[in-house]
């Protein structure tokens, strides 16, 4: 079979780009693949905290560490100061290096503690973290971080996981992209004491029924690899993320090129690599009939996603 060519236009979906600037307290900003900035003016979460963004070349041939320079440039524009400052937690999705290969180094930056399962933790340990900044927590438990309360529950990755198992020794970079095992891969649920939530699942993965019980008004939905897989994974990924928590709004994340530095414009990954097209349809079909509204985030903006809610 010939691979296509070429990658999905992203001008096809402008009208997606919609979700009204942040005015509040409350806000979420996009910083490609599964990285989300979650904050309410005292206090920020930090998804992943991917911002190196190695280029191809480099991560085929080479050996990856985080890129000082990159991670400098994101903190500075986003105006998260150094340790001490207001990032409470860094949050990885899983530990894949294009989710966690910075978040040692981003954590230990902005003075937030590193929150994981073992594995997360083993990156922590690589970068000689004082334990006391390592949280490891368990499926279902939660913690408080000012006015937050996040939730670790237990997912899957998207197949085919490249890297399956955990990471049980200390990586100290620069290293293999195959260090950076999949690890524990987490949905992970922030609730507001003003009452808005939202739900992070950074891989198109799941664990049927895990999220039963669970409420969160707006989902950010990792959609990396979903355009490959059959129509009735896609539906069955959506109905155990989306329908399950009940949410009304739906964000997609995980569909950029991150080989390309955030420097520049986003662009969807290559045919070959997924088929954001295919995710596009099925998923524009599935929130149509169910109500429920589909948007893609600009990257560097502070959005409400729960605006009008």
């Amino acid at each position: 079979m010939r691979l296509r060519r070429g990658r999905p236009d992203l001008g096809r979906y402008a009208d997606r780009f919609d979700i009204p600037a942040a005015t509040g307290d409350l806000g979420v900003t996009f910083l490609g693949v599964s990285t989300l900035l979650v904050d309410d003016g005292e206090t920020a979460l930090l998804t992943d905290g991917f911002f190196s963004r190695p280029s191809l070349v480099r991560t085929l041939l080479g050996r990856v560490a985080p890129h000082e320079g990159r991670i400098s440039m994101a903190l500075g524009r986003l105006g998260l100061g150094p340790a001490g400052g207001r990032v409470a937690a860094v949050l990885p999705v899983h530990t894949h290096y294009d989710h966690a290969l910075d978040s040692a180094a981003v954590a230990r930056r902005t003075g937030a503690v590193l929150v994981g399962g073992e594995s997360v933790a083993n990156l922590g340990r690589g970068a000689c973290f004082d334990e006391a900044q390592l949280v490891v927590v368990t499926p279902g438990e939660s913690r408080t971080f000012g006015a937050f309360t996040v939730t670790h529950v237990e997912s899957r990755h998207c197949p085919p996981d490249r890297f399956p198992g955990t990471i049980d020794q200390p990586v100290v970079p620069p290293a293999r992209v195959s260090d950076y095992r999949c690890g524990e891969a987490w949905s992970i649920l922030v609730e507001h004491t003003s009452g808005r939530a939202v739900l992070v699942q950074g891989s198109a993965g799941f664990l049927a029924g895990a999220l039963a019980g669970r409420d969160a008004q707006v989902v950010y939905l990792g959609v990396g690899q979903l355009g490959l897989m059959d129509e009735g994974y896609i539906r069955s990924y959506w109905a155990q993320s989306v329908e399950a928590v009940g949410a009304s709004r739906v964000v997609l994340t995980h569909w950029d090129d991150f080989f390309r530095g955030l420097e520049k414009p986003l662009r969807a990954v290559p045919y070959a690599g997924d088929d954001l097209d295919v995710t596009m349809r099925v998923l524009s079909g599935l929130a149509s009939q169910q109500g429920v509204a589909l948007h893609l985030p600009t990257l560097w903006r502070r959005e409400d996603p729960w605006s009008g809610w």
